[in-house]
């Protein structure tokens, strides 16, 4: 198995969402960037959400989340891991939740799946208030519920 390190965390100081996957697949490592996969439905539930067209590029993905106000990292900074599959992650580091937290305005942590609130609900239980874990977005998921993701965004995003 080969050691991986995930990507930097998105975020700015007007960040009212985090929410935290576990590592990037293979195909988000291939484009250096978070959900990498056309396959995972991550982009277009939050496009869905805030009713726009689904970011294409990197920086259209981190232009919309800006916008949106929507920080996005994952919980191991790194790990060996053999394909796409979080059951095979072996020897993971997990990032340091401090400097978004510190930086920015978040009012609710959501995990994309259960391996990220595994890891939150281990290392952070502090922050499990404001914690929620979703179904993954992940093609490999059929228990995926892009209603159970609007629910959560609307907590805070409310719409008028």
């Amino acid at each position: 198995m080969s050691r991986f390190e995930g990507f930097e965390p998105v975020f700015d100081r007007e960040s009212r969402v985090l929410i935290l996957g576990s590592f990037p697949s293979v195909k988000s490592r291939q484009e250096g960037f978070y959900y990498g996969n056309p396959q995972n439905r991550f982009w277009r539930m939050m496009a869905a959400f805030f009713g726009e067209e689904i970011p294409r590029t990197v920086e259209e993905k981190i232009s919309f989340l800006h916008k949106n106000h929507v920080a996005l990292w994952d919980m191991v900074a790194s790990c060996e891991v053999k394909g796409s599959q979080d059951a095979s992650i072996k020897d993971a580091s997990a990032v340091d939740l401090r400097p978004i937290l510190e930086a920015a305005p978040v009012e609710a942590i959501l995990c994309n799946g259960t391996f990220s609130f595994g890891m939150l609900e281990r290392l952070f239980p502090d922050l499990l208030p404001i914690a929620a874990k979703l179904p993954s977005t992940s093609p490999a998921n059929p228990r995926y519920s892009k209603e159970a993701w609007h629910a959560a965004l609307a907590a805070v995003f409310r719409k008028e």
